[in-house]
């Protein structure tokens, strides 16, 4: 199976500029539909699902090799040279921020400008810096996922959507947590809240619009803030969304703030 198959990657769009979207946690490509059409006149919109997710390869799925976020970070590299990528925009959330900025570190000269939406390095709370869990709410999060992963997305689909008004952006969100693999999802979790980067992607000098919504119980606000002051050519723009989901409960927003990031002319740090 060729790289581009094992990621299910997708194109779209009648653009040359290459635009990379990519998923978060519980989710796959299908998540970004509502921000596509902002961006197929004027870009190649490139999506795939992270091993694991969605129609990705799951055969390729291996724990000990996805054990840490740098094989994803490894697969976006790869993804990138088979399609000889160079400078490429990306659109990331939730955890595909920090395998961007992995990747970004060791491999600087694939991308252009970072667009990170509601990202965090570090999702537990450690003396001064606020990840908005501690390790007993995670490893309560972890248990009860192992536990009953049906259970355990509807019960997480309307915290961390945080749209109480739009019961059915709930729903939706729970129908992509459902539809991953028990085993697959379970291990992943592990990996995404029990990571921390924050040593690894300090200094990191490629030019980052950093995207947080309100409340967001996943990505507090205090963790753009954080992440703002440690990428050195990153701005910070707190978004009228609410929630950790904003590609699907506010799209048109999301996709405003990409495009006006993009129509700047943005230098590296020096």
């Amino acid at each position: 199976m060729s790289i581009l198959e094992r990621n299910a990657v997708s194109v779209r769009g009648t653009g040359q500029t290459p635009l990379l979207f990519l998923h978060g946690y519980g989710c796959d490509q299908q998540i970004w539909q509502g921000v596509l059409p902002h961006f197929e006149s004027s870009h190649r919109c490139i999506l795939l699902d992270h091993v694991g997710s969605g129609r990705s390869d799951l055969s390729a799925y291996d724990k000990i090799r996805y054990g840490t976020l740098h094989a994803y970070a490894e697969d976006l590299i790869e993804v990138c040279d088979a399609l000889g990528l160079r400078g490429a925009d990306v659109l990331a959330h939730s955890v595909a921020c920090m395998i961007t900025l992995l990747a970004a570190k060791k491999r600087p000269d694939l991308f252009g400008r970072l667009m990170l939406l509601g990202p965090s390095p570090c999702y537990v709370d450690d003396g001064d810096y606020v990840g908005g869990f501690t390790h007993e709410g995670i490893d309560d999060l972890l248990s009860m996922l192992a536990l009953n992963h049906a259970a355990w997305s509807a019960q997480m689909a309307p915290l961390v959507m945080a749209n109480p008004d739009r019961p059915e952006l709930a729903t939706e969100l729970e129908g992509f947590f459902c539809r991953n693999d028990p085993g697959i999802i379970h291990h992943f979790a592990g990996v995404v809240f029990r990571s921390d980067h924050r040593a690894e992607i300090a200094g990191i000098d490629v030019p980052c619009l950093v995207m947080q919504c309100q409340d967001d119980i996943v990505a507090p606000l205090e963790v753009g803030v954080y992440l703002h002051g440690a990428l050195p050519a990153s701005e910070l723009m707190v978004l009228d969304s609410h929630g950790h989901y904003p590609q699907l409960s506010a799209p048109d927003v999301v996709a405003e703030a990409a495009k006006c990031y993009l129509a700047r002319p943005v230098a590296r740090a020096a």
